[in-house]
């Protein structure tokens, strides 16, 4: 009788512990697109990646997938290092079975929380914190991350702007000159952008524009 029922707790502890993995699972896999977006190097890579489509004013060359799949495979090489951190110190030990779950979203919000308060202007952190009349944190692991995602989230929109402006002078330069040389000719009907065009292209590709990009924003990182 009592190997009977020692049988059944056993079975109903393992189900308890499978069905935890699957909750944990649909909830990551729900939240993933947000922590891609605003926990990850995301968001500054597409940003700039659109600015430069922007400043090209090629339309939609390169193409909206391209730009996203490309911005994804930097992200995951950039974040290679902290995903493998959240890994071998929260998920594989979660997995078998040596740390709770809450003691495993404590050890896999360190390595994120390291990487994000790296790249996060303290101005901008101390803007939740005292909106919040929170007491400022002895450590990066004190730090919510009801306040740290939004502070990083909004540095690295602002640093993304400063990078998009410094790639547009180029080629808003090409399209003074070329505007002063079409009024110049009274050539006031022919847009100035269908001119320019080329010679921005020609340019870019002449400098290895797309290689100095991806140079910078991995150097942003480092």
């Amino acid at each position: 009788m009592y190997s009977f029922l020692q049988f059944f707790t056993d079975s109903d502890a393992a189900n308890v512990a499978t069905s935890v993995k699957l909750m944990l699972l649909l909830t990551v896999l729900s939240l993933a697109p947000a922590i891609l977006i605003l926990m990850t190097s995301f968001a500054r890579i597409i940003i700039v990646l659109s600015f430069v489509r922007t400043a090209l004013a090629t339309q939609q060359m390169p193409p909206n997938q391209v730009l996203i799949g490309l911005a994804l495979f930097l992200t995951f090489f950039i974040m290679a290092p902290t995903f493998q951190e959240v890994n071998n110190t929260a998920l594989a030990p979660l997995f078998a079975e040596e740390i709770t779950l809450e003691e495993a979203y404590d050890k896999a919000s360190i390595p994120l929380k390291e990487f994000m308060s790296k790249h996060t202007r303290q101005k901008d952190l101390e803007l939740f914190i005292k909106y919040n009349q929170a007491e400022r944190p002895e450590s990066v692991e004190d730090i919510p991350l009801t306040m740290l995602v939004p502070a990083f989230a909004l540095s690295e929109i602002k640093t993304a702007f400063q990078m998009g402006f410094m790639i547009f002078i180029p080629f808003l330069v090409i399209d003074m000159i070329v505007a002063s040389v079409l009024m110049s000719m009274g050539m006031m009907m022919l847009p100035p952008v269908m001119i320019s065009l080329p010679f921005k292209i020609l340019l870019f590709v002449l400098v290895d524009g797309w290689h100095l990009i991806i140079k910078s924003l991995l150097q942003s990182f480092s």
